[in-house]
């Protein structure tokens, strides 16, 4: 694959909740989305497969996304990779180190803004192999008042 290529698209019915903090469900004008909260570090996951022409290294996230009434503030996204080699034992999260962007709120309520966040994985993956990718909000952290409502997180090849 060459740089900027998509490996992997989800909605905001394809990712899965982790045991704690997990954005809620909710609809749009028939657009369903994910809300993440603005007061605490909500997170949720999305699964795969990385591709045979995938040729390793770091990644692109882009998380698609729009605020539910807020039109000023920043969101601050986190992103981190984790890698399901042989031998990894998934009783325990193995994420590696969470790549963070801080995106500007859209001055239109209910225009799509994109954060790109750099990831880089603890260690490579192959192609083939499985894996998950945690979005995180920080809620506790950024200046947007209100929900930040999730459409969309797409991986490229960096």
């Amino acid at each position: 694959m060459a740089t900027g290529d998509t490996m992997a698209v989800w909605d905001a019915l394809a990712t899965r909740p982790p045991s704690a903090n997990f954005p809620t469900l909710d609809v749009r004008n028939g657009h369903v989305v994910l809300d993440f909260d603005d007061t605490t570090d909500g997170a949720t996951h999305c699964f795969g497969i990385l591709p045979a022409h995938y040729e390793g290294g770091n990644f692109t996230v882009l998380v698609k996304w729009m605020a539910t009434t807020a039109t000023s503030g920043d969101v601050d996204w986190e992103a981190a990779f984790e890698r399901h080699a042989a031998g990894v034992d998934l009783d325990s999260d193995s994420f590696g180190t969470d790549g963070t962007a801080t995106q500007t709120t859209s001055a239109t309520s209910g225009a799509v803004s994109t954060a790109s966040i750099a990831v880089s994985p603890s260690s490579t993956p192959s192609a083939g192999e499985s894996f998950r990718l945690r979005v995180r909000r920080k809620g506790s952290t950024d200046s947007m008042t209100g929900d930040a409502e999730m459409l969309s997180v797409e991986l490229q090849e960096a």
